[in-house]
């Protein structure tokens, strides 16, 4: 590169740190390069200052991508590090998504006080998450448990749970993977039972479209069964218009050079929900993601699309 220094724009909660990192080291090793020739850059969104209210009421998940936006699009950054189920399914003009570090496990994570797994909580047991998908997943196996906003990064959802705000919380395992906090996951959801979100687990770098350097750079840490998966989730998501707004799942696994997929929209109250299939070549990802949704959207009831755009 013609530069001394890769400047990387994240957020700054202890995970988004914890990726911002991993993708600074998997870079200088991948170049060779000393360790000052990549700077970490905080950067506050507006998702992270908004903590009394579901995501859903304050504008959805470009909450927490929008100020990073702004500094790629001012280069006041080079890159900037997510978590992929944080994108939205349309990037502004001029941003561009190359692609996705290693994926890490995706399921969810049942954090209690007491120990145990779901169906051991006592009946009108409360539980915490921002998530309508995980929200929805958990009434549709427990309609007796209180389902309650719980914001905040993990850090902070642990200790409502230790102090005794909540009986439990959901957590992506992937997370606590990278916060060095894996041995907390005592019950790991099964995901046929909880089907992850749209790129649960995966780290996306985003870069300004015409920045042909920067995008050369990050080529060598990009990881492209990730991206193919990846690109199959985010087109069902695209067709759907989803957003926080809609509780849904998404899963696409690849063998060899063939792609699963698994789709789910269910109902907030978790009452109903429907389920696609798709399976075919990896190159046809996005395609296959595309008719999963069409599938999905030509069997599902209206009120249960309700939420989502005409498609």
């Amino acid at each position: 590169m013609n530069k001394s220094i890769l400047r990387i724009g994240t957020r700054g909660s202890p995970l988004a740190l914890a990726q911002a990192r991993e993708t600074r080291d998997r870079l200088l090793a991948a170049h060779g390069w000393q360790h000052d020739a990549i700077e970490i850059v905080v950067i506050r969104t507006t998702g992270d200052m908004i903590q009394d209210r579901a995501l859903s009421e304050a504008g959805g998940k470009g909450l927490f991508t929008k100020e990073l936006d702004i500094a790629l699009a001012d280069h006041a950054i080079d890159l900037a590090v997510h978590s992929a189920k944080d994108l939205p399914t349309v990037m502004p003009d001029g941003i561009a998504v190359p692609g996705y570090l290693p994926r890490e496990d995706v399921r969810d994570v049942l954090i209690t006080r007491a120990g145990g797994d779901l169906h051991s909580l006592p009946q009108g047991a409360v539980v915490g998450s921002a998530s309508l998908r995980r929200q929805a997943q958990v009434r549709k196996v427990r309609p007796d448990l209180q389902v309650r906003l719980l914001r905040g990064n993990v850090q902070t959802r642990l200790a409502k749970v230790q102090a005794g705000d909540f009986d439990a919380t959901l957590l992506a395992l992937a997370g606590l993977k990278r916060l060095g906090l894996g041995h907390l996951a005592m019950t790991i959801l099964d995901k046929d039972q909880f089907l992850p979100a749209v790129g649960q687990g995966a780290v996306a770098i985003a870069v300004r479209r015409e920045d042909d350097a920067t995008q050369q750079a990050i080529s060598l840490v990009l990881d492209p069964a990730t991206g193919s998966a990846l690109a199959c989730e985010r087109a069902f998501l695209t067709l759907l218009d989803g957003s926080c707004r809609t509780p849904i799942a998404g899963h696409a696994v690849l063998h060899d050079r063939h792609l699963d997929f698994r789709g789910l929209v269910l109902t907030p109250d978790g009452a109903e929900s429907v389920e696609t299939f798709a399976s075919g070549p990896v190159g046809d990802a996005t395609r296959l993601g595309e008719e999963a949704a069409r599938d999905l959207l030509s069997r599902a009831p209206q009120h249960v699309l309700a939420a989502f755009r005409a498609v």
